[in-house]
């Protein structure tokens, strides 16, 4: 059972301790204090607005290289892949999954994945950088490893792509500073302690200063990866590709000030931890092939709802390649017998966030499916 990673802004769910009861015992206790004392707790510029800066060819390459990484330890599921699955479907770059080390990733608040190349074999490869690099939030935002490599490709040209709280990681590597930039809602109070200097906005669910890209909370990855293919591939692409996911369009217009949990989100979340009794696996049957970017975002969904999370279940534990080419590691069905299987859903990707909300409603509460959509950051029947 996920618990809540409270210390880099954005309020994802990570991997339980050992002793799963008493965490979550602690963690209520602390969600109902942070109530009555009538505050939360700290959890875990383009002329157009929604058109981000153009594509400027570098090398002498066909086509951008856009580096996607992440931490072993933990990094955040949604901010990851869809970038990642939506600009290799697009097909105008070359996109590429690093890890800061070899080995999996696990990420937040569920899966794990293998990376193409850790960042050493991404740099003897590619010596003169990246000309994008996308980076998620992810739980150690002071990695020094993370941290030190996110700047090297900053100073060597390249476009830092931060998605959601992955802003943390690029204000630590020091290259906010005098910019405007945006997060997840949820981080603003650290965000404006932490990098005073930067201009922090509320009504963007993306932006450009310069040559940093910043977005809001986990669920403007969508809109924001689709300006990213327009400013690379044009309008036309952008257009047919958000068709083909079912998003009417991707404006960067939000009201990001109106999040908050309240204090039936706090009650919600607190009553979802102590009922442990109705905790619960749930799987979601893959092979290969399957869409990367629908899984991770039924899986995301799933698993902050502190009574359920989601598991890749496989017949055996063997890698899977998906469909635009990420490497999974499932869960083999015989470890875990009994489990309730989720129902397929064949909605068009970006109804999923609707969709998942109204099945969560259905199996627990609207309550739980609210506080879900604020973690998301999503407005429900925002992308209908």
């Amino acid at each position: 059972m996920p618990v809540i990673r409270a210390r880099d802004g954005c309020l994802t769910l990570g991997q339980p301790p050992i002793d799963r009861t008493l965490s979550m015992i602690r963690l209520a206790w602390l969600l109902l204090a942070g109530l009555a004392l009538g505050h939360p707790l700290p959890l875990l510029a383009a002329e157009d607005p929604d058109r981000l800066p153009a594509y400027p060819q570098r090398f002498d390459r066909e086509r951008p290289l856009v580096a996607v990484i992440g931490e072993n330890g933990m990094t955040e599921l949604v901010d990851y892949v869809i970038p990642y699955g939506l600009l290799s479907r697009s097909g105008v770059a070359e996109v590429v999954a690093l890890s800061t080390r070899p080995g999996a990733m696990q990420m937040m608040p569920a899966l794990r994945l293998l990376a193409d190349a850790d960042i050493d074999a991404f740099d003897r490869r590619h010596p003169e950088g990246a000309d994008y690099v996308i980076v998620p939030a992810v739980h150690h935002s002071d990695d020094p490893t993370l941290l030190r490599w996110v700047r090297q490709q900053a100073d060597k040209g390249a476009t830092l792509v931060a998605i959601c709280d992955g802003v943390l990681v690029v204000g630590n590597a020091g290259v906010l500073q005098g910019r405007r930039a945006t997060g997840h809602w949820y981080s603003r109070s650290q965000r404006e302690s932490d990098f005073p200097d930067t201009r922090w906005v509320d009504d963007r669910r993306y932006l450009a200063d310069g040559k940093v890209i910043t977005t809001a909370g986990v669920s403007a990855a969508l809109p924001a990866t689709l300006a990213l293919v327009e400013a690379i591939g044009g309008r036309d692409k952008a257009r047919a590709l958000a068709g083909e996911i079912g998003l009417p369009g991707w404006s960067s217009r939000h009201d990001g000030a109106s999040f908050q949990l309240g204090a039936s989100g706090y009650l919600t979340a607190a009553g979802n931890l102590l009922a442990f009794w109705r905790h619960e696996e749930l799987g979601l049957p893959v092979q290969p092939g399957v869409d990367e970017m629908a899984l991770a975002l039924r899986a995301d969904a799933w698993s902050r709802t502190f009574r359920s999370e989601a598991l890749a279940l496989a017949e055996t534990a063997e890698p899977i390649r998906t469909r635009n080419g990420l490497v999974l590691l499932p869960e083999p069905v015989q470890a875990h017998p009994g489990i309730p299987r989720l129902a397929a859903d064949d909605a068009p990707l970006a109804q999923l966030f609707d969709s998942t909300l109204a099945a969560i409603a259905e199996r627990y509460d609207p309550g739980t499916a609210e506080l879900v959509a604020r973690q998301l950051e999503y407005t429900p029947g925002l992308n209908e």
